[in-house]
């Protein structure tokens, strides 16, 4: 956060925000933050976040393996979308 970073969960919690939703209208600077397989997020990290984003999912599947919701969230989030720039702020 000091140095203007807005720290997000990958969170599948029913009260996260929708990964789609979260896209829309994202922040600068995103660290993401992912929980280990089984075991998720800890109590320590969740009151750390500012925000906790889900991946939509239907069907029963509760949640993706760190290697699926990791590569799911970096495509979300990519610089390549209409407004967003790869080079980041300031570029050409």
């Amino acid at each position: 956060r000091a140095v203007g970073f807005t720290i997000v969960a990958m969170d599948p919690t029913p009260d996260a925000v929708c990964l789609d939703d979260f896209a829309l209208h994202l922040p600068e600077r995103i660290a993401l933050i992912f929980g280990t397989e089984g075991a998720g997020l800890s109590p320590a990290a969740r009151q750390a976040v500012d925000v906790s984003v889900r991946i939509p999912m239907s069907g029963g599947v509760d949640s993706l393996n760190v290697a699926a919701s990791s590569a799911v969230a970096f495509w979300a989030v990519r610089g390549d979308q209409p407004g967003r720039s790869l080079a980041g702020p300031g570029a050409p």
